[in-house]
C-alpha cells in the first residue's frame, strides 16, 4: 500500500522578547485568551508537571472550534512538544513542537514545526491551510511577547460577587438566556444570539455607546459587540470572550461562575483585560495614561456586572420569597 501522504511546515520568526519570556507564554495556556486573539478558553484536564492535557476553544472564521492538546513542557531546553485533535481533519492529529532560542539578551528565534497525515498533498496554503495555520500562531505570539516589559501595566484582572438565596437553576437560567437581557438590563439596548450547537453562543450585544466604550459625545449612538460564550451547566459556569472590544481594550475575556453552600450560592463575575497601546487620547481624552485606562475599564465593567448580579439575586430570590409568603399566610 502507499504510504499517507504527510504534510509539514517548519516556520522561525524573530521576537524581540527574552526567551525565558517567551517559552512562559507558550508554557501557561490557560492564559492564551487575553493574550492571543483567537482563544476563547483553555482548560487544563491534568497535569503532572512536565505532561498535560488541554481543551481549547478558538474562535476563527465566525466558527468556534474545539480541540484536545497533549503536551509536553520541556522548560530547560525552551521547548514545548504537542499533539492536537484537528477540527480541520477529522480523525487526524497535528504533531508538533514550538522551541524558542535566545538571540541575545532580549531576543528570540521562536520556530513553530507542525505535521498532519492525510492531508492532500496538493492543498493550496489557504486560509485554513497548514501553512497560513503555522504563519498565523507565530505573528499573534510575537505581537504579545512583545509586550513582555509592559504586561504588568497592561494587564487587568478583577471580580464581582454577589450572595445569592435561591436555587442556581434560576441564576443560569438568567445568565444563559442572554437574549432576554435587553429587556432587563439597562446597559443592553438588544441582542442577537447564534447557537450552532447547545452551550456554544455567538452573541451580539447592541449596547448605548457611552455605556459600552470609553468616550460619551452627542453623536453617541449603538454599537454591537460580539462575544463568544461557553456554558457549561453541569459546572456552573459560563465562559465569554469578546471577539473585538472596544478601546482601550485589546482583549477582553472572564467567566460567570456558581459557588453552592449550604443555604444558597455566591455568582462571580471575573474579568481579564490585555489594555491596547494605541494614544489613549482617542479613547479617553486629551491626556490620558495608562493608570486612567484601568480604573476607567475597571469601573465600567464592575459597574455593568454588578447590575447583572442585582439582577440574577432578584430573579432567583423573588420565587423564593412569593414561596415564603405563600406558607406563612396559609399558616394565619
Amino acid at each position: 500500500m502507499p504510504s499517507q501522504p504527510v504534510r509539514s511546515v517548519r516556520r522561525t520568526v524573530r521576537v524581540a522578547a527574552p526567551a525565558h519570556v517567551v517559552y512562559g507564554m507558550l508554557a501557561d495556556a490557560p492564559r492564551w485568551p487575553v493574550l492571543l486573539p483567537s482563544y476563547v478558553h483553555v482548560e487544563r484536564m491534568d497535569f503532572d508537571g512536565a505532561g498535560e492535557t488541554l481543551l481549547a476553544w478558538e474562535f476563527q472564521d465566525g466558527r468556534v472550534r474545539s480541540s484536545r492538546l497533549r503536551r509536553t513542557l520541556r522548560p530547560q531546553a525552551h521547548r514545548v512538544d504537542f499533539e492536537q485533535d484537528d477540527p480541520a481533519w477529522p480523525g487526524d492529529t497535528v504533531a508538533g513542537s514550538w522551541s524558542v532560542e535566545p538571540d541575545g539578551a532580549e531576543r528570540s528565534l521562536v520556530t513553530l514545526w507542525q505535521q498532519t497525515p492525510n492531508a492532500p498533498a496538493n492543498a493550496p496554503a489557504g486560509p485554513d491551510g497548514l501553512d497560513a495555520d503555522t504563519a498565523g500562531r507565530l505573528a499573534r505570539l510575537r505581537e504579545a511577547a512583545e509586550r513582555w516589559d509592559r504586561l504588568d501595566e497592561l494587564l487587568l484582572a478583577f471580580e464581582e460577587r454577589m450572595r445569592v438565596e435561591g436555587p442556581a437553576e434560576l441564576v443560569y437560567d438568567f445568565l444563559y438566556r442572554v437574549e432576554d437581557w435587553p429587556e432587563l438590563l439597562p446597559h443592553v439596548d438588544g441582542s442577537s444570539v447564534r447557537e450552532d450547537r447547545p452551550g456554544t453562543q455567538v452573541v451580539v450585544l447592541d449596547t448605548a455607546a457611552a455605556g459600552a466604550g470609553f468616550t460619551a459625545g452627542p453623536d453617541d449612538g449603538a454599537a454591537g459587540f460580539e462575544t463568544v460564550r461557553l456554558c457549561f451547566p453541569h459546572a456552573g459556569r459560563i465562559v465569554f470572550k469578546e471577539t473585538a472590544p472596544p478601546a482601550p481594550l485589546t482583549a477582553h475575556s472572564g467567566e460567570w461562575s456558581l459557588v453552592p453552600d449550604e443555604s444558597g450560592l455566591t455568582v462571580v463575575c471575573a474579568h481579564r483585560v490585555l489594555l491596547g497601546e494605541e494614544p489613549l487620547e482617542a479613547a479617553l481624552g486629551a491626556g490620558a495614561l495608562p493608570v486612567d485606562a484601568r480604573r476607567q475599564v475597571r469601573e465600567r465593567l464592575g459597574r455593568e456586572s454588578r447590575q447583572t448580579l442585582r439582577l440574577v439575586k432578584w430573579h432567583a430570590e423573588s420565587p423564593v420569597r412569593r414561596l415564603r409568603q405563600g406558607r406563612g399566610g396559609s399558616r394565619r
